[in-house]
C-alpha cells in the first residue's frame, strides 16, 4: 500500500462490502475497516435469522387450519422453542459464513479497529494515521435502548441478542411496532409465548393509510394483545418486569425492545470534515451520489438515516464504491421505494406513500382479501390493498397493504411504478385464475371506472364478471 490510499472504507457491512466490491474493480490501493463482528447486520441479526424465526412461527400456527382443511391431529403438535432457536442459529452461521468470504482474501487490506476521522482525508484507527484520496463511511447502525433501562440487563432483548437465547420465557413485551417489531410480535406469539406488544403511536409497520393501517392493527391484534397511541415504560416491581402505560400494567418475563436503529456515528469525528450537522449529528448527504456535500467522503447505508433497507444499503455503498474513484461523482437515479414487512398477512409500501400524496389529484383503488377466491381456498382471506393513481392519466403512484401474497404483489407494483405504467396499461396484462393476483386487478378496474373509457377493441376495457369463483 503507498503513504496515500485511493480509498478507506470504513464498515464491513451491507453498503461497506457492496462499495468495496466496485473499489476492488478499480484499484488495490485501498483498506477496509471494520469495528467489531465482520459479516452484515442483515447476516448476524436482521433479515436472515429473523426470517428463519418467522417461517418456524408460521409453520407451527399452520396447525390451526388443519380441521378446515379435513387434516386431524393438530392439538398434538408441539414445539422445540430450544431447537427452533439452535436452527436459526446454524442458518444464521452458515449466512454470515458467506458474507465473510467477501473480505476473507485482503489480508493486510482489512483491518478491525474503531476509526475516527482527522479531516478530510485522513483518519486514524489502531494509533495508525491513514491518508486517503476518499472515504466512504458505511459504518451501519445499532438497537435503539433507552439509557434508563439499560439496568434491566438480560431481561432487555434487541435483536442483537434475540438469537442468541437458548429458550425464550413464557411472557414477553415488545416495544415498538414498526416493521422488526410487527414480525417479531407475531413471530414469538405464533411460536406460544404470551406476547404484549406496544407502540406509543396510533400506525404501526410505517403504515401512512388509514384504512390500511386499521386492518392491519385489526389483525394483528387477534393474535396477540396490542395497543397503539400510548408511551410504554418498563420498571422493576419486586423483582417483577412491568411494562406500564397511561391505561394498563402489564407484567412480562422480559422485552424485546424495537424501537428502530441509531447511526453508528459517535466518536466517528464528523465534526473534523468542517460541514454543519444536523440534530442527529449527520452532515447533509446527496441520495443520488451519497456524497458529503462536495467532499471526497460518502455516507451511504444505514448510517445516513435515508433508507434503512438492505438493497437500499447495497444500492448506496455501491454508488459510493464508483464516486468514490470518480473526480466527478456520477448522480444515480433510485429504484422505485420498496418496503416489505413479512408477517401474515404481509405488509408492504411501494412508491409514494398515502400521506405524501394531494387526494384531490389521485383516485384510489381497494381490494378486500375476504371473499377473494384463492385467499378463501388457501385460508388466506384477510387483508386489503390500497392503490393509488394520477386522477389525469391513471398512472400508478403508489401502494400500501396488509395482504396475501404481499412480497410478490409490491413487486410487480415496483415493476409498474418504475416503468411509469398507468393502471390500463397494467389491465392489459394477463391475470391468471386463480391467482391472489386476482386482486390486484379488482382494485385496477376500481380505479379504471374513474378514468375515461378505453377503446372497445381494448382489453384493458374487459369487467368483472362479478362471480366470486371466477375472480
Amino acid at each position: 500500500m503507498s503513504n496515500v490510499l485511493d480509498v478507506i472504507i470504513v464498515g464491513g457491512g451491507t453498503a461497506g462490502l457492496s462499495a468495496l466490491r466496485e473499489i476492488r474493480k478499480r484499484t488495490s490501493n485501498f483498506v477496509i475497516i471494520n469495528d467489531g463482528p465482520w459479516g452484515t447486520i442483515c447476516a448476524r441479526v436482521g433479515c436472515m435469522p429473523s426470517k428463519a424465526l418467522i417461517e418456524a412461527a408460521n409453520a407451527f400456527h399452520r396447525r390451526n387450519r388443519f380441521g378446515e382443511f379435513g387434516i386431524r391431529g393438530a392439538e398434538n403438535i408441539t414445539i422445540d422453542i430450544a431447537a427452533v432457536l439452535q436452527r436459526v442459529r446454524k442458518l444464521r452461521d452458515g449466512f454470515v459464513a458467506g458474507t465473510l468470504k467477501a473480505t476473507s482474501d485482503l489480508g493486510e487490506r482489512a483491518i478491525s479497529g474503531r476509526a475516527r476521522l482527522l479531516g478530510v482525508g485522513k483518519l486514524e484507527v489502531n494509533g495508525r494515521i491513514l491518508h486517503a484520496r476518499s472515504i466512504i463511511l458505511a459504518t451501519g447502525s445499532r438497537p435503539v435502548i433507552p439509557g434508563q433501562w439499560q439496568a434491566l440487563g438480560g431481561r432487555l432483548l434487541t435483536t442483537d441478542t434475540l438469537f442468541e437465547q437458548e429458550t425464550l420465557p413464557s411472557r414477553m413485551g415488545v416495544l415498538g411496532l414498526g416493521p422488526v417489531g410487527v414480525e417479531m410480535a407475531q413471530a414469538l406469539s405464533r411460536l406460544g409465548i404470551n406476547v404484549s406488544a406496544f407502540s406509543k403511536g396510533e400506525n404501526i409497520a410505517r403504515l401512512s393509510d388509514p384504512e390500511v393501517n386499521a386492518v392491519a392493527v385489526d389483525l394483528l391484534g387477534r393474535e396477540f394483545s396490542l395497543l397503539t397511541g400510548e408511551k410504554a415504560d418498563l420498571r422493576m416491581d419486586n423483582d417483577q418486569l412491568q411494562v406500564s402505560t397511561n391505561s394498563s400494567d402489564i407484567a412480562c418475563d422480559s422485552v424485546l425492545v424495537a424501537l428502530g436503529r441509531r447511526p453508528n456515528i459517535d466518536g466517528l469525528g464528523l465534526e473534523t470534515l468542517g460541514v454543519e450537522l444536523d440534530e442527529h449529528g449527520l452532515p447533509p448527504v446527496d441520495p443520488d451520489t451519497m456524497q458529503i456535500t462536495d467532499l471526497p467522503v460518502f455516507l451511504p447505508g444505514d448510517a445516513n438515516r435515508q433508507a434503512p433497507i438492505l438493497h437500499e444499503a447495497a444500492d448506496g455503498g455501491h454508488i459510493a464504491g464508483i464516486n468514490a474513484m470518480r473526480p466527478t461523482p456520477f448522480s444515480f437515479q433510485r429504484r422505485t421505494p420498496l418496503a416489505i414487512i413479512f408477517s401474515e398477512p404481509g405488509i408492504a409500501i411501494v412508491g409514494k406513500r398515502f400521506e405524501s400524496l394531494d387526494s384531490r389529484r389521485i383516485l384510489t383503488g381497494t381490494v378486500r382479501f375476504e371473499n377473494q377466491g384463492r385467499a378463501r381456498i388457501a385460508q388466506r382471506n384477510h387483508g386489503i390493498l390500497r392503490l393509488y393513481a394520477d386522477r389525469e392519466n391513471g398512472r400508478l403512484l403508489g401502494a400500501e397493504m396488509v395482504a396475501p401474497a404481499a412480497e410478490h404483489m409490491a413487486h410487480l407494483l415496483a415493476i409498474a411504478i418504475d416503468r411509469s405504467l398507468a393502471v390500463q396499461d397494467m389491465l392489459r396484462l394477463p391475470f391468471y385464475h386463480p391467482t391472489l393476483e386476482e386482486g390486484l386487478r379488482t382494485a385496477l378496474r376500481e380505479i379504471s371506472s374513474q378514468l375515461p373509457p378505453c377503446s372497445e377493441s381494448d382489453l384493458a376495457a374487459c369487467e368483472s364478471l362479478r362471480v366470486e369463483a371466477l375472480e
